[in-house]
């Protein structure tokens, strides 16, 4: 009995330790002050930037598209130029075919637009602009389904961790982990996405998990490079609570920004949610 004491208490005491450099590493993953990744121009070839889009379906596709077309068409300086994206990855749904067609109908209408822009105030290309870019479309199995049962959700959630921890690591080089400007504009491989821009779905609830675990074990410099910055927009029918997703994301993701000022988190409580505006 003796013995069994003092194993117990051995253990605790070499647990304590561990506890607390693993507590330390996730609120070094997820704080806010995190530098921001060093680059040499927004359209730099040499330092292509990577937008990674996560659609859901119905409502959250519509809303995601909506404050797309909206920043696309906004004046300047608020107007986002979609061409600032060197390559831009959209997620959706392996049977959501919706989202894929409005993906790609996006696509054609904010390149078109940029170009129209961009020859309407009679710039001159820069020779580091890498032109409209390019985007491909990613399917992953859904986090879960509507009425899944609650005892097999933890797998349909485990099969969506793992295809999305795939779409972010692939084609990363390992061998550019100390500097970003050796991996060639023109090759097939893209490094991990500069911004992942989530709003509601649980499919984008288990993206920025993946980001938030690839950053915290530091695999391939996700977190010495300072890549993965995320961004969650709540649904501007989330009036005076944060839905399930909004109240996981609140506390890990670097933006949490609301449509409506009841829940910005100085008077929610604790949380990064920030009124800054409709979106929609």
């Amino acid at each position: 009995m003796a013995y069994l004491k003092a194993l117990i208490i051995t253990t605790f005491l070499l647990s304590l330790p561990l506890t607390y450099l693993l507590v330390w590493r996730l609120q070094y993953t997820l704080s806010l002050t995190r530098p921001k990744p060093i680059r040499h121009g927004r359209r730099n070839p040499r330092e292509p930037t990577h937008l990674l889009i996560v659609l859901g379906s119905g409502g959250h596709t519509a809303e995601m598209i909506a404050m797309l077309e909206r920043a696309v068409n906004s004046p300047s300086p608020q107007q986002l130029d979609w061409r600032d994206f060197a390559h831009r990855t959209w997620v959706v749904g392996e049977d959501d075919e919706l989202s894929a067609t409005r993906a790609k109908e996006f696509e054609e209408l904010a390149t078109s637009l940029t170009s129209q822009e961009t020859l309407m105030r009679g710039k001159v290309r820069a020779a580091t602009d890498h032109g409209p870019g390019s985007y491909e479309i990613k399917r992953v199995p859904r986090a879960r389904a509507i009425y899944q049962s609650p005892w097999t959700s933890p797998f349909s959630v485990l099969r969506c961790f793992l295809a999305c921890w795939s779409i972010l690591t692939t084609g990363v080089y390992p061998e550019a982990v100390s500097a970003m400007q050796h991996i060639p504009a023109d090759t097939k491989g893209r490094d991990y996405p500069d911004i992942i821009h989530v709003n509601g779905p649980a499919t984008g609830t288990v993206m920025v998990l993946a980001s938030v675990a690839l950053r915290f074990f530091d695999y391939k410099g996700a977190a010495t490079r300072f890549r993965m910055r995320t961004l969650y927009v709540e649904s501007w029918a989330r009036v005076k609570r944060l839905s399930l997703s909004g109240r996981i994301l609140a506390h890990m993701v670097d933006r949490c920004l609301v449509q409506w000022p009841l829940l910005d988190a100085k008077k929610t409580g604790p949380g990064r949610a920030e009124f800054q505006g409709c979106f929609v």
